[in-house]
């Protein structure tokens, strides 16, 4: 049986405010913007490389108002967290500096609701090992 996680909600009190900071600040790729009636509305972004995407919207889709900042530790892993870090805070991203957790490295920011993200940079001697 084959699992994959290809989609994770996110809750968000403005939807146009998150457009804008997952497209401009973040970088991430906008899938669609859709409004399939009754007042729905999709927004669905993926981040670079990713096979993972998140969604938000109006009105029907479940991810918006009283719950929004509810989603935290999502992981964004990257090969370069110092040049990613320089990438995001070069676009605005309000993001920590860098962690080192044991030998992974860690840079944390949240997006303008409070869902929290986490950059993460395994060492490929951490990755050989665990095969």
């Amino acid at each position: 049986m084959d699992m994959r996680l290809e989609l994770v909600l996110l809750p968000v009190q403005d939807v146009e405010r998150s457009k804008a900071f997952y497209a401009d600040t973040i970088g991430f790729h906008l899938d669609h913007d859709v409004r399939p009636g009754n007042g729905m509305r999709i927004v669905q972004f993926t981040p670079p490389g990713s096979a993972c995407s998140i969604a938000f919207g109006g009105e029907g889709m479940g991810a918006t108002g009283g719950d929004s900042g509810t989603v935290n530790g999502l992981h964004l892993v990257v090969d370069d967290i110092a040049a990613t870090r320089d990438e995001l805070v070069s676009r605005g991203a309000p993001i920590s500096e860098i962690a080192d957790m044991g030998g992974v490295l860690y840079a944390y920011f949240s997006d303008p609701d409070g869902n929290s993200w986490a950059l993460q940079q395994i060492p490929a001697e951490f990755r050989s090992a665990s095969r």
